[in-house]
């Protein structure tokens, strides 16, 4: 059953020690791919990238394939393949033809399983409008990096995300075809009383566009960038549960 009103859930996220470390994570693992001395090292910092489920990873990753090791090169395509994000599938496309035979056949399998993620059947269908940022002071690159991360996340949710302006016909033909539901979702990030930030996500049917409600999330006592990271996937938790979202996922 569809929650007829707004249903709001505010949850305080703490303790944020761990929240900043998965902060430069990524940047770390970046500095042991690129500048690692040992060629181990830099093949283990590119499978603990691939396991990061971030998006941030792409590029790190990416720079990896011109590695002079074949093993790194290797590994690269491997943590590629397991990150799942099919921004990584155009520099894996780039090195089809990578010199060692080897690390063909990996680069080749995970081109294999980035186009089986994107052609596998969606769980839900949804519509995501860009994230509106009411607080007024952050960058654009890093509202830019939060709406990244939230597509990411509802897809590794087995969402199918709707393109943007998709005729209402077109929608109800792809609900038709795959039986199942869909989703208009708006992501704000507004500012929280307590200093911090708040993410709330207003949900519709789609493609009616009827009101379902809306879930809440707010953290405070950490950098906006290390908040928004962690926010993300609390929200998406909270949507899923109101909307019943995890009876399809």
């Amino acid at each position: 059953m569809w929650p007829s009103t707004a249903f709001l859930l505010c949850l305080l996220l703490a303790p944020w020690a761990a929240s900043a470390q998965m902060d430069t994570r990524i940047a770390f693992l970046g500095r042991q791919l690129g500048q690692g001395k040992d060629p181990r090292t830099r093949s283990q910092a590119a499978l603990v990238l691939g396991a990061t489920e971030d998006p941030e990873a792409v590029p790190v990753l990416c720079s990896g394939l011109r590695d002079p090791s074949e093993l790194v090169r290797s590994a690269v395509a491997k943590g590629l393949g397991s990150l799942l994000e099919p921004a990584g599938l155009t520099c894996l496309q780039e090195h089809k033809g990578e010199a060692d035979a080897g690390v063909q056949a990996v680069v080749a399998d995970a081109i294999q399983a980035l186009k089986g993620y994107q052609a596998r059947a969606p769980r839900l269908y949804l519509a995501v409008d860009a994230v509106k940022d009411r607080t007024g002071t952050l960058s654009p690159d890093l509202v830019k990096a939060t709406e990244t991360r939230l597509r990411s996340r509802l897809m590794r949710k087995g969402a199918w995300l709707a393109p943007a302006r998709e005729p209402k016909a077109a929608a109800k033909g792809v609900l038709k075809k795959w039986g199942v539901h869909g989703y208009r979702i708006t992501a704000e990030i507004q500012a929280a009383e307590n200093g911090g930030l708040r993410i709330g996500i207003v949900c519709m049917s789609y493609p009616e566009l009827t009101l379902m409600g809306q879930v809440e999330v707010h953290a405070a006592g950490a950098p906006a960038a290390d908040l928004l990271k962690a926010l993300i996937p609390k929200a998406i938790e909270e949507a899923a549960d109101t909307f019943e979202w995890s009876s399809e996922t």
